[in-house]
């Protein structure tokens, strides 16, 4: 088979000439089968493995053991180390020996590798990012020049543009032929002043308060009211605008108005009216109706929820649980299948405006029987029962909110240093914490009183009397009366005292009694020809329609509403011209 393949590589030999030089002669392509080509395959390609390797081979074994060789270097040199901190022992277990050579040499380690890693420990202060935008004074005093402020706050912002060539300057600037304002009289506040900031003329100031004093007193006239002011063209340069008109609501049941003849009238070529002539003033009563209002409602699971559901103001329902709860307890006597029964007092404008006011009744049915009733009676304003008595229940309200600190009897003085009488409570209170009246009475002594400090003495009638001391200062006078929940005074730590506290002290026929010991009850009976009108009262309060005051008034005939809207009154003129055209 090699010779085959020999002869069939090499089949023809080179010819020569005659000199001697030999010539290659281009061998002869022969044929070869198929057969034969599959069993040559096998031996080149056995050839080609048994051949000598060539020099980039043994390069690159050679590289591989050298490789190997360190491998093999490193891995003696690793576990040499290892064995030899095994033979130091640096990490022992400290719960072992301890106190040993081996167990300190432990420690060392453990304060060591600490002591490492707080030495590496981050640097927790924050880092500086670069800003978003450039930062200097240009661009600050440009991003400033953008902003829009309120004048009224004091802002000076904004960019100026310098004027060009098409700007005509102007002689004189033009201004505005009225100015229509919205001013509110402040607290404390006069009529006057309130024009003259508004810019209004001194005699037109004068003509104003004297015609509107006419209709009601100026210091009637409630704080927070706003008035329409409309001002006129100025009859010179730098003089005040004279008053066109003036509109206000000076009580719920009455509007006024100062109007200038000429103000809001058109002629006949189209141009305004100029206003001359004197102020005038009208009067615009407004009828007004004063049925209370009557709510009735559940009391479910919330009461006061549920008369907010009702539609009962929020100011209502807190006088009304104020006043239920000075008579009964109101955890454990009412109950969620009850119902409430609240009248107040509420006034209806035929302009539409609603004002509610103060309670007036107050009560809780039960099964449809009325078992609580209170009705407000008297100038003082007390909540009476339906029997014409006005009582409280509940007992004694607490002089401050604090902890009793001493109580009273026999006690060692802390000042004094001997021991001695303790003739009252002890109640522990910062300094200025208001001091209440426990009950209704009347003050019969205040002011400097020994030891007591600065004091205030109450007389609630059937020989019982109060009294409050080391008081900061007081909050009423000899001779006055107090209500229950009254602050009369505010903590302190006058006279014989050691710190801010209340000393509180009661007697009964004069003699010191025990305060802790005493719950008694103040009452205020009705009689004869009061106790009769009391009743004819709470009738008629409880024959009220329920939500008969939420209805709309029916205007009576030739009774129109004053339009507000500036698009409605543009329509009831229209309205008005077609009629007079037809």
């Amino acid at each position: 088979m090699l010779n085959h393949v020999r002869n069939v590589n090499f089949g023809h030999e080179p010819a020569g000439d005659p000199d001697g030089v030999v010539t290659p002669v281009e061998p002869a392509a022969a044929p070869i089968d198929p057969a034969t080509a599959r069993e040559l395959m096998s031996y080149m390609r056995h050839g080609k493995a048994l051949a000598p390797p060539t020099k980039a081979q043994v390069a690159r074994r050679e590289v591989i053991a050298r490789v190997n060789g360190w491998g093999q270097r490193y891995d003696e040199w690793r576990l040499g180390v290892s064995r030899w901190f095994e033979g130091l022992d640096l990490a022992p277990d400290l719960a072992e020996d301890i106190g040993s050579r081996r167990w300190l040499r432990g420690l060392a380690t453990m304060v060591g590798l600490g002591v490492f890693a707080l030495a590496f420990w981050p640097d927790l202060t924050p880092l500086e990012a670069r800003p978003a935008m450039p930062q200097a004074e240009e661009v600050d005093s440009e991003l400033r020049s953008q902003m829009i402020l309120p004048l009224a706050l004091g802002g000076d912002s904004g960019r100026r543009m310098g004027p060009t060539q098409a700007v005509i300057p102007l002689k004189s600037a033009p201004e505005r032929p009225q100015i229509q304002l919205m001013v509110t009289l402040a607290p404390g506040d006069s009529f006057a002043s309130m024009l003259r900031r508004a810019g209004v003329a001194a005699g037109d100031i004068d003509r104003a308060a004297a015609l509107i004093g006419q209709a009601v007193p100026l210091g009637d006239i409630t704080p927070g009211t706003q008035m329409d002011v409309l001002l006129g063209r100025r009859p010179a340069p730098g003089e005040p605008r004279p008053l066109d008109s003036l509109a206000f609501r000076a009580r719920f049941d009455l509007e006024l108005a100062l109007t200038r003849p000429g103000v809001g009238e058109i002629a006949e070529d189209g141009t305004p009216v100029v206003p001359s002539g004197p102020l005038a003033l009208k009067r615009n009563v407004i009828r007004v109706d004063d049925t209370p209002l009557r709510v009735r409602g559940v009391v479910g699971s919330s009461l006061y929820r549920s008369m907010r559901q009702a539609g009962v103001p929020a100011s209502a329902v807190q006088e009304y649980l104020k006043a239920l709860d000075a008579q009964i307890d109101m955890d454990r006597e009412v109950r969620a299948t009850d119902e409430f029964d609240i009248i107040i007092s509420y006034r209806r404008a035929a302009t539409g405006e609603r004002q509610a006011g103060q309670l007036l009744y107050a009560g809780v049915d039960r099964a449809g029987k009325a078992r609580t009733q209170l009705m407000r009676w008297g100038k003082d304003g007390r909540f009476y029962e339906a029997s014409g008595v006005g009582e409280q229940r509940r007992g004694l309200l607490a002089p401050v909110p604090g902890p009793t600190t001493s109580g009273f009897g026999m006690r060692r003085h802390p000042i004094l240093g001997y021991t001695r009488m303790h003739a009252g409570l002890d109640f522990k209170a910062r300094y200025g914490t208001p001091i209440v009246a426990v009950s209704d009475g009347r003050v019969s002594a205040a002011g400097r009183a020994g030891g007591c400090g600065i004091a205030v003495r109450l007389e609630h009638g059937g020989g019982l009397s109060t009294r409050y001391c080391h008081m900061s200062r007081m909050a009423v006078s000899a001779g006055q009366s107090v209500r229950r929940g009254q602050v009369i005074g505010y903590v302190g730590s006058t006279g014989l005292s050691t710190g801010p506290h209340l000393h509180y002290e009661m007697y009964r026929g004069g003699r010191a009694i025990n305060p802790a010991s005493v719950a008694f009850v103040t009452r205020a009976e009705l009689s004869g020809t009061e106790l009769i009108d009391f009743r004819r009262q709470l009738l008629r309060l409880k024959e009220i329609e329920v939500g008969a005051a939420l209805k709309d008034l029916e205007p009576l005939p030739g009774e129109a509403k004053e339009p507000v809207r500036e698009i409605e009154k543009i329509d009831m003129a229209r309205a008005g011209t077609a009629a007079r055209t037809l």
